[in-house]
This record gives structure tokens, C-alpha cells and sequence, in this order.
């Protein structure tokens, strides 16, 4: 038996940040020896949120060359844009007859995104967005899913999708298990629990030396720390937080330092963004390089796009057979 298959995918709104890093393309790298990976650039998936397709293109090429420098082998792993395969759209169309609005409606990921993006009027489309995204995991037939915690409940609703088309019409689907990242989420650089380019709080995978150390300059702090010899609380501080997982093996020192005072925030910070500089430094080479060859881009998506619709077209003559539609 072969290697099981993960789809793994990201909407394309174009450069990427260290928390997209630590939260989904770390794992991406981690599993190209383990399983056969498919990744998608979900870019059907933006217009859930936003209509505006005119930036869509150049935002999909500046992600990709995130994905390459960060060490995705598109050699390995077909690297592809979800609208150049048709077949997703028709996956998707069948899906959506196999499952109730109502269970639409109780998917807490759906519900978060109303509140947090103030959404008044939810379209169709976005309550069918993990339906789609149901389409776009079973069409390559994928037994796993690499997500964030949040994501698990859209998981979820693709094995119920795939029990039931199997139900009903043949065994052809696999039902997917989520893959939970261990280091999921790093906060942002004001505090806030996420890191998300619309909130201005990110360190960028490709930003220079000097924009990290400003950035990590103005980051919030524990607030009862205030001078350099007050007791801090590590445990509250995000730039700790990045430490732990840029800088390990001073943790201990650092933590020290933090609770008895003698470490003040500014030198914290220093050392941190050092750290950070130090990890991003190979990835900015590898970036400026796929900047040079944008050609070589382009060929790498047109060519994840080709062993794409290879493999849907396979899927989808299964599902036709199955249904009785041709």
C-alpha cells in the first residue's frame, strides 16, 4: 500500500506571516516524506469574504514563492490553483445535495467568522464554504487534514459528507482525519490571539532585519512590567511566547530573567528579534531567488495543475460511474 494522501491548502492574500509559518507550513514540510501531499491555493475560497478579484492573481504568486523558500518541493507535492480544476466546482455541486442547511448553520467556524469580520448578510456560498472545502480534500481522495484546532469542525463536516455519498452510491471516498499542528497559533504583535495581516500585527516570513527588530520593538509586553527591574510574567507576554518557539534553548535563562527583573523587556525584545532574523535569514535568500525567476514560478504552478487534474479527472470518473451519470 502507498503513502496516505493530505490536501492541505491556503487562501492566497499574498505575502505570508511567521504565524502562518508556525501554524500550517511547518507541518506542510514536516510531512512531504510521510504522506503524498496535494497543495491547494484555495482561491475560490476568497470570495466568501471578498469579491474584490483583482489582486487575487498577484497575491497566489506572492504565497507560492512563500511556500517554495519556506521548502515546499513541488516535485514531491503538486502545487495548484483550486480554480484552473473544474472538477472541484462539480464535486462541489453534488456535496452540497448530501447535506442540510441546518447543519450548515450550527458550524462554529462560520459562526466565528460572522462575528469577527462583522459579516450582517451570510452569502450561499460562504455557508457552503466547508462543503467546497469538502470537495476539495475528497477529490484527491485525502485521508488527512493538517489544521488548526479551529478548523476541526469543517473536518468533521467532510467525513459526514464522504459517509454519506459512500452510503448512498459505493465506497469511493476516504473519511479524513484532522492533523492538529502542536504549535498552532502565535499571537499578535499587539496582543491580540491571532496574527492576521487585516490587523496589522505580523512579522512577515519576508521582512528585513531592521522592519523585525522595529516591529518586535513595539510589541506589548506583561503591563505590571514596567521598568526594567520589575518581576514580569512570562506566561502573559507574547514575545516570550515567541521565544519559546524561535529561541528554545534560552527559555529557561529567559524566563529566569523575566520573573526576577534582572531581564528588562528591551533586551528581551533584542534578543528575540535576533532569533527570529536568524531563522528568516535562509528563507530570504531562497525568496529573493524565486523574485529573480518568476518564470520558474509560473512553471511550477502550471505543471501542480496538470498532475492536479490528472488526479480529479480520476476521481470524478469514479463518482460518475457510481451515480450513473455517464
Amino acid at each position: 500500500m502507498g503513502k496516505k494522501r493530505i490536501l492541505s491548502g491556503m487562501r492566497p492574500t499574498g505575502k505570508l506571516h511567521i504565524g502562518h509559518y508556525t501554524g500550517a507550513l511547518e507541518n506542510w514540510i514536516k510531512y512531504q516524506g510521510e504522506y503524498e501531499n496535494f497543495h491547494l491555493i484555495a482561491d475560490y475560497h476568497v470570495l466568501t469574504t471578498n469579491l474584490d478579484t483583482s489582486e487575487i492573481y498577484d497575491n497566489t504568486i506572492e504565497m507560492v514563492i512563500d511556500w517554495l523558500a519556506a521548502g515546499l518541493n513541488p516535485g514531491e507535492s503538486p502545487i495548484f490553483r483550486q480554480s484552473q480544476v473544474k472538477e472541484h466546482t462539480e464535486l462541489y455541486l453534488i456535496f452540497a445535495m448530501l447535506i442540510t442547511a441546518a447543519r450548515l448553520e450550527r458550524n462554529p467556524t462560520v459562526k466565528d467568522q460572522v462575528r469577527d469580520l462583522k459579516i450582517e448578510n451570510i452569502t450561499y456560498g460562504h455557508l457552503g464554504y466547508p462543503v467546497l472545502q469538502a470537495a476539495d480534500i475528497l477529490l484527491y481522495k485525502g485521508n488527512a487534514v493538517p489544521v488548526g484546532e479551529d478548523q476541526v469542525p469543517h473536518v468533521e463536516i467532510t467525513r459526514e459528507i464522504a459517509r454519506r455519498f459512500n452510503n448512498q452510491y459505493g465506497k469511493i471516498f476516504p473519511e479524513p482525519e484532522p492533523l492538529l499542528s502542536k504549535f498552532a497559533r502565535l499571537p499578535g504583535l499587539d496582543g491580540n490571539a491571532k496574527m492576521s495581516k487585516s490587523l496589522n500585527n505580523t512579522i512577515l516570513l519576508s521582512d528585513a532585519p531592521d522592519e523585525v527588530n522595529k516591529k518586535l520593538r513595539k510589541a506589548v509586553t506583561d503591563p505590571q512590567k514596567i521598568r526594567r527591574n520589575d518581576p514580569g510574567r512570562p506566561e502573559v507576554c507574547l514575545v516570550f511566547t515567541y521565544h519559546q518557539k524561535f529561541n528554545p534553548t534560552e527559555v529557561p535563562e529567559i524566563e529566569k530573567g523575566c520573573r526576577s527583573g534582572a531581564l528588562g523587556c528591551v533586551d528581551c525584545k533584542l534578543k528575540c528579534a535576533a532569533k527570529i532574523n536568524e531563522f528568516l535569514a535562509p528563507f530570504i535568500e531562497k525568496r529573493n531567488y524565486y523574485e529573480s525567476h518568476i518564470d520558474e514560478v509560473k512553471d511550477i504552478l502550471a505543471d501542480g495543475e496538470k498532475r492536479a487534474k490528472e488526479e480529479a479527472r480520476k476521481t470524478m470518473s469514479e463518482v460518475h460511474k457510481a451515480m450513473n451519470l455517464g
